[in-house]
């Protein structure tokens, strides 16, 4: 994997970027690398079924799912 630096960043834009990744769910790093991935994308090449996911719910703010309390206490791995 490559490592780039950006320098000379405007603070507007390392602040819009920070408010765009909040809202995404994720960090700065892995909305740049998602801008950057869809930037350089080919017309037509497959987003993958969690990228199409992605698309279709983000217009509407996305899926918050609420997921229940376990009823049991997790249990132990015994290596018997």
């Amino acid at each position: 994997m490559a490592a780039v630096s950006i320098r000379n960043l405007d603070d507007h834009v390392q602040e819009r970027l920070r408010m765009r990744a909040a809202g995404h769910g994720r960090s700065m790093e892995a909305e740049i690398r998602a801008i950057l991935t869809e930037a350089v994308k080919e017309p037509g090449e497959e987003t993958g079924l969690l990228g199409a996911l992605m698309e279709r719910f983000s217009a509407i703010g996305g899926v918050d799912l609420d997921i229940p309390a376990r009823a049991t206490a997790p249990r132990v791995v015994e290596f018997d």
